[in-house]
């Protein structure tokens, strides 16, 4: 049980964010959003702002710098007079203060030719397209057997509809970047990133620029949730205005800015259906997804590849559909596609319980398997079903009156649900360097990045534990782009790919260690590549189980988790402190995709309405009464050295699903479309 390494800087505030640094001379820039949701901008008239004392410069697509790369449409600031979306990025000012710029921006005047904008998915849509792929690389479809055929020949039926609003990552600190050109004409950027060697490689490929002319860096990121998985638009503005300038910029995105220019879920509509015997085993797995990307770059989530791997049926199809919106492009947002597809999958299989006169545990139980299958490969370890024992058995299920509506405490409704959860155990190539120095400790150097997951704790222990060193000995440096390439942060695969590579590293010095350390030091480096070519095939994922109990209020409708608990099978948990912590942080944030998640769409203006923490709701702990998390011990061979799977995502997934399905076994009521809120409630009761 280990604290996290950087704890005391960070209570203490010396933990330095991007906005933080010192930087001599530093100038601020303040954006300008559209204000209609599809039009082309006529003119742009700077003169009031720059008449602004302070007032340094004013960029727009009348005078702004042509990029080199323009492929991603959301960087591609300031390149065209065509306005996708309402809040996208049409001018920037900058100016000696933060006040100033702000001020400068509101007396900017920019003339639009207006159109009627489209910004509402339904499932009928006629725009509605097969992509060629969804994120990252998965096919659209599969299909195994005669699906429909054998869904209607099935004596136990589910055919249902669900649908997940669009939600919108909101991490503590804002999207944020201090951009300086420096004198040899390359560029240093702090910025708050999920990877800096992904957003080296980007930005110097929209600015014209070799990789090794842009430093990132990033030792401290205050969250990203998939959000700061690549570079925003924030990195290419802060960097366009310090060359306008003529000095150092700042830039932080506001809170109510980043709804529009920095990411959220997409909105989904799932048709789900399940057939099953009498006994509840599947027949037919049936799963069909509908969700919406831009038109200024396609972004399809992969909604249904869960149901792929989740269950054994002969028969199954799994769909995705995207219509391309007049809304901004959607992104990653923790455990993409695993999180609303499995809230309808898992839901589904609640109902199919139901139907079958089942026990939900035992459904689950029962449609296990110890293949994939639809690729047919084995699991490099599925313990999914000790999962579901062991939660069983701590949250106290056999004790749970298996009628709906039949416990009620006054006016509260009370009932327990559960849903399984997955997710891909995902590793990535990387480089990393190893350093012993002459005083006896040693330096482990890698772009990876700390985004609050207690990342930079984990790998020291995992170099300590190589070294066979004491972790007082062992120093991690991570996010600088100077450092050996690391992947993003993301995917759950931070851990798995970042601490290959170092263990590689550590063990190539240990090679190099021959009694005592020169003056200089010794140093040695390690690139996972070609380690990971040459991995068995196997299906890898993590597995884990939700339960909650809520208590609905029949005359308000509002719902409360009363408890939850998660059980995890993740293979080696490098770190048990900081691994609870993902794995409630995940949970808790799936209880408020379940009860009060929501960017609420202006049909006719074409912009979201609750633009910040105010109107944005999440999970107050006033709302996590009593929420735990453990794990089940798993040896997993075929993994990496550590035998560790990734964690920071599968908390969520299938979270949602337990809260909707206790709810249902509270009321009696089946609610499908989420947030699960008092009004929604309420009118069904």
């Amino acid at each position: 049980m280990t604290d996290r390494l950087e704890s005391r800087e960070k209570v203490t505030g010396t933990a330095r964010y991007a906005f933080e640094y010192p930087v001599e001379n530093a100038a601020y820039a303040a954006a300008v959003q559209a204000s209609v949701a599809k039009g082309r901008i006529e003119s742009v008239d700077a003169e009031a702002a720059l008449k602004l004392p302070g007032v340094l410069a004013v960029l727009s697509c009348e005078n702004a710098p042509e990029l080199s790369d323009t492929s991603d449409g959301e960087l591609a600031l300031f390149q065209s007079r065509t306005v996708s979306y309402r809040g996208q990025f049409v001018a920037a000012v900058v100016a000696e203060t933060l006040e100033t710029a702000r001020e400068a921006a509101r007396l900017l005047r920019v003339e639009y030719t207006e159109e009627a904008p489209d910004v509402r998915l339904v499932a009928d849509h006629k725009g509605l397209y097969k992509p060629d792929k969804v994120n990252p690389v998965f096919p659209a479809d599969t299909e195994q057997g005669e699906p429909d055929e054998a869904f209607a020949n099935s004596a136990v039926r589910v055919d249902a509809v669900y649908t997940t609003p669009a939600e919108h990552n909101n991490p503590m600190e804002p999207h944020a970047t201090i951009a300086q050109w420096n004198a040899d004409g390359s560029l240093t950027l702090h910025d708050s990133n999920q990877g800096a060697s992904t957003v080296q490689s980007m930005i110097a490929k929209v600015l014209g620029l070799d990789p090794s002319q842009v430093r990132v860096v990033s030792p401290h990121v205050g969250g990203g949730f998939g959000s700061k998985g690549t570079p925003r638009p924030n990195v290419v503005l802060a960097a366009m205005a310090a060359r306008a300038a003529g000095r150092p910029v700042k830039f932080a995105v506001p809170r109510q800015q980043m709804f529009a220019t920095t990411g959220y879920r997409t909105p989904t509509v799932q048709r789900v259906r399940l057939g099953a015997g009498e006994d509840g085993r599947l027949n037919a797995i049936i799963h069909e997804a509908a969700e919406q990307t831009s038109t200024v770059k396609e972004f399809a989530e992969q909604t249904a590849t869960p149901t792929r791997m989740m269950y054994q049926a002969p028969h199954r199809r799994t769909a995705h559909r995207v219509v391309a919106l007049d809304v901004p492009t959607p992104s990653w947002m923790r455990a993409p596609g695993e999180t609303p597809g499995m809230y309808a999958l898992e839901t589904a299989m609640d109902e199919l319980a139901v139907a079958a006169g089942v026990d939900p545990v035992e459904l689950r139980v029962r449609n296990d398997t110890d293949r994939d299958p639809e690729s047919g490969l084995p699991f490099s370890s599925r313990n999914l079903v000790a999962c579901l024992r062991e939660g069983a058995e701590r949250f106290g299920w056999a004790a749970r009156d298996p009628r709906p509506g039949a416990r009620r405490e006054g006016r509260k409704l009370v009932g327990m649900g559960v849903a399984s959860s997955t997710y891909p155990a995902y590793q990535r190539p990387n480089r990393a360097l190893a350093r012993a120095e002459p005083d006896g400790t040693f330096t482990v150097r890698i772009a990876a990045a700390d985004i609050g997951t207690g990342a930079r704790t984990a790998l020291a222990l995992i170099a300590a534990e190589t070294l066979k060193e004491d972790l007082g000995n062992v120093r991690v440096e991570i996010g600088d782009s100077s450092f050996p390439r690391a992947s993003v942060a993301g995917g759950s695969g931070g851990t798995a790919g970042w601490g290959t590579a170092v263990v590689r590293a550590c063990e190539a010095l240990l090679g190099e260690l021959d009694g005592e350390v020169p003056p200089e030091g010794i140093e040695a480096s390690a690139d996972t590549g070609e380690e990971l070519k040459g991995r068995e095939e196997y299906a890898r994922h993590a597995f884990g189980a939700q339960f909650a109990e809520v208590e609905v209020d029949a005359d308000t409708g509002e719902v409360r988790v009363r408890r939850m608990l998660g059980v995890f099978a993740a293979g080696r948990i490098i770190n048990p402190t900081t691994a609870r912590s993902q794995f409630i942080g995940g949970m808790t944030m799936g209880i408020g995709m379940a009860l009060m998640e929501q960017s609420v769409m202006d049909r006719e203006f074409g912009d979201y309405l609750n633009r910040d923490l105010a109107q944005y709701h999440v999970p107050a702990c006033a709302d996590v009464r009593d929420i735990d998390a453990v794990w089940v011990e798993e040896s997993d061979p075929h993994l990496n050295p550590m035998g560790a799977k990734g964690i920071g995502e599968i908390g969520i997934v299938g979270a949602a699903a337990a809260v909707g399905n206790a709810v249902h076994h509270a009321t009696g009521v089946r609610f499908r479309d989420l947030p699960l809120t008092p009004a929604r409630i309420l009118q069904e009761l």
